[in-house]
């Protein structure tokens, strides 16, 4: 009988850590997992330790948390490991070519987008902001570039008008690992070719940040409309209300025109705000120190914040 293939897995999020349970009801043996190293989080900033880390220590798997793999000591405390196989699932480090050379069947990455359309940190959430049709997951051989190398296996999902970067992340999470699985078997059994990427079709899809969920109301509504639900539930699209700040965690698409910014009209369907083209009826939003609520339940208690002719935020100049 032939010995199980000793994986090493490499990732943080929660994403990955769906990968890697999927792994753990394998036959496949993990000898360790690495993973960022615990980050300050919440209130009292604490150090925590990632999704990944959690999963691996209550299945008692060594975990290692090197901040780099670009040393000589790092990259062999791997080699005496001895994997068969790396993969790697939004690990968040750069995997420099010593280390993709160490096991026996190189590497594999379970990347949340149909390369090469999205290639980068954040391609769930470019992708609804995009108004992408579909989604998936690729499986890929590792090379030194970002997100390059030849692709293994596909699996899609159709996106909806209603999904948020939260409901495709869970549903790419569930699609990725038994493609994961799939793919280290016709590795194994050197039934797996890869399929070489496309690079003129490849878009870079950058790490998200706060500013940039500012909304911008002289942009198109159908633009921020998409933005509202990519950035849903982080970082949360926000703008200012009377010099507060306002989260808007759900608006659509509606008719309507005014200087952009404008209330232009509210009732308990929603906030219509005017925007460079047509309006936004915001559904969904939280204002300082309370929780979201739905704008029926804000208007029935709050409606003088609301009155027509109010702007938010600032147009861009």
């Amino acid at each position: 009988m032939t010995e199980p293939l000793r994986i090493v897995f490499a990732g943080t999020p929660e994403f990955a850590a769906e990968h890697l349970k999927a792994l753990l009801a394998s036959p496949y043996d993990i000898v360790a997992v690495y993973t960022q190293p615990d980050r300050p989080a919440g209130r009292g900033q604490k150090l925590m330790p990632s999704p990944v880390k959690q999963l691996a220590l209550e299945h008692n798997i060594p975990v290692l948390q090197p901040p780099t793999l670009r040393n000589a000591e790092a990259q062999a405390e791997m080699a005496a490991l001895k994997p068969d196989l790396l993969v790697v699932v939004a690990y968040g480090l750069i995997l420099p070519q010593a280390v993709l050379d160490i096991p026996r069947l190189g590497c594999i990455n379970s990347h949340a987008s149909l390369l090469p359309r999205w290639r980068g940190a954040a391609p769930i959430q470019r992708a609804v902001e995009a108004g992408d049709g579909e989604s998936g997951v690729t499986v890929m051989r590792m090379e030194a570039g970002l997100d390059t190398g030849p692709m293994l296996l596909k699996v899609t999902t159709p996106i909806t008008a209603q999904d948020t970067g939260g409901s495709l992340h869970d549903r790419l999470a569930e699609l990725g690992p038994p493609a994961v699985i799939q793919a280290i078997g016709g590795l194994a059994a050197g039934t797996l070719e890869g399929e070489v990427q496309d690079d003129s079709l490849a878009t870079y899809a950058h790490k998200l940040n706060k500013d940039e969920a500012r909304i911008d109301w002289s942009r198109p509504a159908a633009e921020l409309e998409r933005l509202v639900r990519a950035f849903n539930p982080w970082p949360i699209c926000h703008s200012s209300l009377n010099g507060e700040a306002l989260k808007i965690l759900a608006a659509s698409l509606s008719d309507g025109k005014g200087t952009p910014g404008q209330i232009i009209g509210a009732s308990k369907d929603g906030l219509l705000v005017a925007c460079g083209e047509q309006a936004l009826c915001l559904t969904r939003l939280q204002l300082p120190g309370g929780k979201a609520l739905n704008f029926s339940d804000l208007f029935n208690s709050r409606r003088e914040k609301f009155a027509l002719g109010t702007l938010l935020g600032v147009a861009a100049q």
